[in-house]
Formats: C-alpha cells, structure tokens, sequence
C-alpha cells in the first residue's frame, strides 16, 4: 500500500501538535495524541467547520504516530474525484490510518463500499482510524446502512471554533514560526479587516512575509494597508 500513495498525499511534516493553538480544544488535542501513540480510543470522529485546523490534526496525529514507531497515512477523500476508491485497498498495513472530508464521498457508491470495507479490515487488524468531517456522524448524508452505522461507533470530537485572541495566538505563533514580527496591533488590523478562517489568514500572512521581506520593511498597518489596497 505505501508504494500505491502519492507523493501529495503523505503527511506533512509542518503541520505538528506543537504548531496548534487548542484553545477551548484541550480535551480533543489530548484524544488526538493518545490515539497516535497507540492508546485510547481506537476510532476517533473529528468534525467541525472548515477551516478550524481538522487537517492539521490529523497530520498532527500522523506525525506523533511516527515518532512513536508507529506507521501512518493521511488521505484526503475531499480530493476523492482525482482518486481512486482502490487506494484503501491495503490500508489494514497502517498502524493509524487518517481520512479526512470523510462527508466528500457521501452517497458515491464505490467510495462508501471501499471505505466499509477497510473499516471492518482495519478493526479487524486493531489498527486505529481517525476520521474527519464538517459534519457529526449523525448528519452525515452516507446512503450505505452498514457504513453509516459504523461511522457513528467512534468517539465524536466536535473542533470547536477559536476566538479571536486564540486566532491571534495562531497568526503570531505563524509569524513566528516565518521569521517574522508580527506587531498585536497589526494582528488585529488583519482580524478586523480581513476574512477570519484560519487557511486564509495563514495565506495572508505567508504573502505579507513576502511583501515584507522584499520591500525590507517591517509589518506595519500603513505598510500593511498598502499590501491589502486598504483606503480606509
């Protein structure tokens, strides 16, 4: 099965549990990380709009997995018109085995048959699954019974929004991690000004390092109101 898994689809090493600010997800960071390190709960369902860090997480998970001897793979079914249903054939071989956008494949005949088939192979084996979705097991629009109802045995961990001083612990933990200073007062101009998911403002900030870099000048909000076009 590893040789079957595209180059994109591996884990991401970046994307680590140091690297996530939990906020009010303490509870479900501590689940994520026992299960990767081969205790707790051996199937976990992780929901929650998009854009609250659910891909993160699992490659998060993965990441501890390896460092615990353990191997693992993330895939990502929200991606499931490019794939096919064949690559979960084998997926028994991993120790933790990652889906994330699990709700994508809902009502695909062939996606639901694979995946109700590596399930049972996977509990089957003891191997531990983590599965990811924007919606709750029950609001799951899955047509196949049989997986429908095994989808909703594992534990449920509803991502909880952050708010906004946990979004601005993420943009300056970001800026950080880049190298760059990232003034509170230019955080919050972002905050306010700006589209508040965590995957734009990252992309953002990764532009504005750019922009800053170049021009050699630091974050500033006239510097930065320039960047965004902002006349206000």
């Amino acid at each position: 099965m590893s040789g079957q898994i595209p180059l994109e689809l591996r884990l991401d090493a970046r994307l680590d549990f140091s690297g996530f600010y939990p906020g009010g997800n303490g509870e479900t960071v501590a689940a994520l990380m026992r299960c990767a390190e081969g205790g707790g709960d051996a199937f976990l369902f992780l929901w929650g709009p998009q854009g609250h860090g659910k891909t993160h997480l699992l490659h998060a998970a993965g990441g501890r997995a390896g460092e615990y001897g353990r191997t693992a793979v993330c895939l990502p079914l929200g991606d499931f018109a490019r794939l096919d249903p064949a690559m979960l054939d084998g997926i028994e071989a991993y120790d933790l085995v990652c889906l994330d956008d699990v709700d994508a494949i809902a009502g695909d005949v062939a996606w639901e048959e694979a995946l109700l088939h590596g399930f049972n192979r996977l509990r089957q084996m003891e191997r531990q699954l983590i599965v990811a979705s924007s919606v709750s097991p029950n609001q799951l629009p899955i047509a196949l019974p049989d997986l429908r109802s095994r989808l909703a045995w594992g534990m449920a961990l509803r991502l909880q929004a952050l708010d906004d001083a946990g979004k601005l612990a993420v943009l300056t933990g970001r800026a950080r991690h880049l190298g760059l200073e990232l003034p509170v007062a230019v955080g919050q101009y972002l905050l306010a000004r700006c589209p508040r998911d965590l995957p734009t403002l990252w992309a953002l900030l990764d532009r504005l390092d750019q922009s800053s870099l170049a021009a050699r000048r630091p974050l500033t909000i006239p510097f930065v109101k320039t960047l965004l076009g902002d006349k206000a």
